[in-house]
């Protein structure tokens, strides 16, 4: 059973418009939140915190992240010495995209499966981080962070995620067979 599981977004300073590109990597982080079950603590970091919070991803046996390996995966190896890529990653996105064939979008699972809405979106974060709103986009990255750990726990403990589509809702069958199973841990350019 994997124990050390680690839940985290990022929030970032710019969008693809503003860097004139589609890649993630060309982006820059403004905070990036994370969930350790280790410590039960929900933390948040600035770019100049970064050293402080490595050691928690290093320990991780598993990412939990919500579009993490096609977004804050890569964009987060800009900012580390070795390859976060490396350790085992639970995107949930991918695992919906899997059973249903498209991607959901984080706030309709949240809404449909826990009856809660996120509390504002990633542009926003970006106009906040402009106009010097650092507490609320922790506050913001947490609450997603929140989120994705609980749409996390429903799907491991239920095998299924519900999402509505013009107004119904329909249920996603989560396949949830090897997200416990102990891998072989890398070796990491360890900071700590």
């Amino acid at each position: 059973m994997a124990t050390n599981k680690l839940v985290f977004d990022i929030e970032t300073k710019n969008q693809f418009s503003d860097v004139h590109s589609n890649e993630p990597v060309d982006l820059d982080i403004s905070v990036v939140s994370l969930y350790d079950y280790e410590t039960d603590k929900y933390l948040s970091f600035l770019q100049e915190e970064f050293d402080e919070m490595w050691p928690y991803f290093e320990k991780a046996d598993v990412l939990i992240s919500f579009n993490g390996d096609h977004f804050d995966i890569p964009l987060l190896n800009k900012y580390y010495s070795g390859d976060l890529s490396t350790i085992r990653s639970l995107d949930l996105l991918k695992e919906v995209k899997n059973s249903l064939g498209r991607r959901i979008k984080l706030d309709t699972l949240a809404e449909a499966t826990l009856g809660k809405n996120k509390i504002g979106h990633g542009l926003e974060a970006i106009i906040w981080w402009r106009e010097g709103k650092i507490q609320k986009i922790k506050d913001y990255c947490e609450e997603d962070v929140r989120i994705t750990k609980e749409i996390y726990e429903f799907a491991r403990d239920n095998k299924k995620l519900f999402y509505k589509d013009n107004g119904e809702k329909k249920e996603i069958l989560i396949d949830t067979s090897d997200w416990d199973k102990k891998e072989e841990k890398p070796i990491l350019n360890s900071l700590f």
